[in-house]
């Protein structure tokens, strides 16, 4: 059970998306774990053959407790089903479906419809089709032996109809395996240990975007609106920038002596529908045009608020970017998110009266505050770091 926080004691496994004897690769997603975040895709960090499945969907286990056996591509292993939950009742049959005359892991349940056959579902799917009212016997499953699982469930629901005309839509509300009292407490829990263990100190500093903003006005006007790059795109694009020129503020303080990291991870703070906040990474920033970085944050948002985030996306981040967008207030401090040093917010762009060559000029500002480790760094270099996102928002065409 990988930690996906530094809040995080236990998780839940909720769909097994692999079987022994499958191969895998880096970065393949191998199932789901449910924590106070949301349903999470969990990555394997090393290819080989799932040699066995040692935990079941719906056990709860904590951080670091093995979940399945990776093997070499050569070891031979023969596949082996995860074990059944220790409260679960003992079926009358075989605990697995056979396919082809082979013993499949995938862990799915037979549900009885009336007048039919065992219908085979995975237990998430099963939740999550309860959820939105949908009939199970209606989805086309992709499992083994026409198993429905998760992700056919949420197939299935985008491909419904629309609400009817009266406007009313009758399918119940919410996202699988995120619980609202949880996530306040995970919050809490991450930030108190921030303010406990991390000396902040606090920056802020106001900046003309007038220059970005007409830039950004006139490299959109032949571009469609999904293509178009948006005012927050060009905040994470100048926040990487300037940490080539001060470093250490891209890290994970986890051991010591700190080492500042090569790669950025950066951090994107997303308000889910209903409250609740999620800060998932974009990885390796540091290669992406400003035109990468919009649709990656595109694709951020839309995963994070359909509980489709992965693993690695949550536990990677370098630095967190927080901006409050059009609508928000004048100015945010932030909460440093452990073990990484430094994050960086944005308020609400406002016209304010500037003076600019000599002229009282209505002008875009924003005020941008950094809140940064002082075991790390200091206030001398936190400003040069502001000050170079300054500088490039200044020079949006070098973008």
């Amino acid at each position: 059970m990988p930690s996906l926080g530094a809040d995080m004691e236990e998780g839940k496994l909720i769909e097994w998306l692999v079987k022994p004897g499958d191969r895998v690769a880096k970065g393949d997603i191998v199932a789901v774990v449910e924590t106070q975040k949301g349903a999470i895709e969990i990555e394997v960090f090393e290819a080989g053959v799932i040699a066995a499945l040692l935990a079941a969907p719906g056990e709860t286990l904590p951080v670091g407790a093995p979940l399945a056996r990776l093997g070499e591509a050569d070891e031979g292993v023969p596949p082996t089903a995860a074990p059944p939950r220790p409260d679960a009742p003992k079926a009358a049959g075989p605990p697995v479906a056979e396919v082809a005359g082979k013993p499949v892991a995938e862990p799915v349940a037979a549900a009885l419809p009336v007048g039919g056959a065992p219908l085979l579902a995975s237990p998430a799917a099963r939740a999550r089709a309860a959820e939105l009212g949908l009939k199970l016997g209606a989805v086309h499953g992709s499992g083994p032996g026409g198993a429905v699982l998760l992700a056919d469930v949420e197939r299935a629901a985008i491909a419904r109809p629309a609400p009817t005309a009266s406007g009313m839509d009758s399918r119940p509300k919410g996202k699988p395996g995120l619980d609202m009292v949880e996530m306040r407490r995970a919050i809490a829990t991450a930030m108190t240990r921030s303010k406990r263990e991390i000396p902040h100190y606090y920056l802020c500093h106001e900046i003309d975007l007038q220059s970005a903003q007409d830039w950004l006005t006139a490299h959109n006007a032949d571009r469609v609106p999904d293509q178009r790059r948006l005012m927050g795109a060009l905040l994470v694009r100048a926040t990487v920038r300037a940490l080539a020129k001060v470093p250490e503020l891209n890290g994970r303080f986890e051991a010591e002596p700190y080492a500042p990291s090569a790669a950025i991870h950066c951090g994107l703070a997303v308000a889910l529908r209903g409250g609740g906040l999620i800060a998932p990474a974009i990885l390796n920033t540091q290669d992406m045009d400003l035109d990468a970085i919009m649709t990656a944050m595109r694709d951020m948002v839309a995963r994070t608020r359909t509980g489709r985030l992965r693993n690695s996306e949550i536990t990677q981040g370098t630095i967190t970017v927080s901006s409050l967008g059009e609508t928000g207030v004048d100015a945010l401090v932030g909460v440093i998110y452990p073990p990484q040093v430094a994050l960086v917010g944005f308020g609400a762009p406002r016209l304010k009266p500037v003076v600019f060559k000599g002229a009282v000029q209505p002008r875009l500002a924003v005020t941008v505050s950094l809140a940064a480790d002082h075991r790390i760094s200091d206030g001398r270099r936190g400003a040069q770091f502001l000050a170079e996102i300054d500088r490039f928002l200044q020079e949006p065409e070098s973008q």
